[in-house]
């Protein structure tokens, strides 16, 4: 079902470019190169839950573009959200604005947890993620599933 989801995304939006979790995790490590950006297009309820550890998050409904303002517009930025449907929206939306070196991460941040890769809630390593809902979560490994106040 992911690679279904990722095939609609990419489809959906041909102009986004993608980045996979793994070069993104490179890109993270690299210091001979800029530091990307990372943008958590997901609701503040979800970002509390657990994100990448430099992300910020930004409404991907009514983004703050004035945010990015003090971004050179070469810097890579790259965005993601659950899946990386909400994500490449904003992504495609960044590209409109005139900004380059955007990236939609492929898989989101299911696909960055279900592979192992560091979680925060706040500065602290977690181990879950808000499934988003009952059906997207079922993307996401049990283990990974942050419990539903």
């Amino acid at each position: 079902m992911f690679k279904l989801i990722k095939l609609l995304i990419r489809l959906q939006f041909p102009n986004v470019e993608e980045i996979t979790s793994k070069e993104l995790a490179q890109l993270l490590l690299d210091s001979a190169k800029p530091r990307p950006l990372v943008l958590d297009a997901r609701s503040q309820i979800e970002y509390a839950v657990s994100h990448i550890e430099t992300a910020t998050q930004i409404d991907p409904f009514t983004p703050d573009l004035a945010v990015l303002s003090t971004v050179p517009k070469d810097n890579p930025i790259v965005v993601y959200c659950a899946v990386g449907y909400r994500s490449a929206k904003l992504a495609q939306q960044l590209n409109e604005a005139g900004m380059k070196c955007i990236y939609n991460l492929s898989g989101g941040i299911f696909q960055w947890a279900n592979e192992g890769r560091f979680i925060f809630r706040d500065d602290q390593h977690t181990q879950v993620v808000h499934p988003y809902n009952a059906i997207w979560g079922k993307l996401l490994k049990s283990s990974y599933h942050a419990q539903e106040h």
